[in-house]
């Protein structure tokens, strides 16, 4: 393993905020140094240093997606924070409105929060139009949610009807394993977004994800993020943040209902 300088974690700091908005604690120098170990082995550079001057220089956009993948955190499982599906479920299920009932996960890493979103409204909205859509500044984990191929343990926490009406269990070689089905993963779009860059016009919601992502940005990078998001999202529509994050200081266009949810005003 090569060892990275206080010099060199320096300029990924500046690398990964500046593309992603993500600041990076000097207690992350491990992780840098750990996730870009393989770039380093594979173009045969010997300091992070001579890395880090060619993704700088303007020729490889290629690599430098590489690298904004591998130092963005990825950390997820399905049905993650249960009374969120819960208070979905609610509002999906009186929704009584001819257009679709429109759902974001904005930083949706493998896919697992949009498939849980998406299983809820298939279950309490049959028939009904929904459209749930998935979005990530990583081109890699948004690759893994499109195939929604995953361990079981990432299932531990999907309902035992929902397993056997919307996944199929892994078997031989692919035992340990569970596959998101076809006619559910067809029901998903999933698409790159920056979150602290103008969107892509990718229409107005009844709901956004915006759960454990915000932990990651400073202040000025958390208010432009919800600003953007808070631009697709519909009048009365609701806004779903991380258990530990609040918006109390970030944004007065939205009100408090109860922890982690807000509405729009």
């Amino acid at each position: 393993m090569i060892d990275i300088s206080d010099e060199e974690f320096r300029q990924f700091q500046k690398f990964i905020f500046e593309a992603a908005g993500i600041t990076l604690s000097d207690t992350k120098k491990p992780l840098v140094s750990g996730r870009l170990a393989k770039r380093l082995q594979h173009f045969q550079f010997d300091s992070y240093g001579k890395y880090f001057q060619m993704l700088s220089n303007g020729g490889a956009a290629d690599e430098v997606q590489i690298a904004i993948d591998l130092l963005t955190t990825n950390e997820t499982y399905f049905f993650r924070e249960q009374k969120h599906f819960d208070f979905l479920r609610q509002r999906a299920a009186a929704h009584r409105r001819r257009e679709p009932f429109r759902v974001w996960s904005a930083a949706c890493s493998s896919g697992e929060e949009a498939y849980s979103i998406a299983m809820v409204l298939a279950d309490c909205q049959p028939g009904q139009p929904w459209e749930v859509l998935g979005s990530d500044i990583s081109t890699r984990v948004l690759q893994q949610a499109r195939r929604g191929h995953y361990l079981d343990e990432r299932a531990r926490l999907v309902p035992h009807d929902y397993l056997q009406r919307f996944c199929l269990k892994g078997t031989g070689v692919q035992q340990g394993t569970m596959l998101v089905d076809r006619n559910l993963r067809s029901r998903v779009e999933f698409h790159q977004a920056n979150l602290t860059q103008p969107l892509p016009p990718l229409g107005a919601f009844d709901f956004v994800f915006l759960r454990n992502v915000m932990i990651y940005f400073n202040d000025d990078t958390k208010r432009r993020v919800v600003r953007n998001v808070l631009s697709l999202l519909k009048q009365d529509g609701i806004l779903l943040v991380g258990h530990s994050e609040s918006l109390n200081g970030i944004s007065d266009a939205v009100r408090q209902l109860s922890p982690a949810i807000y509405v729009k005003k």
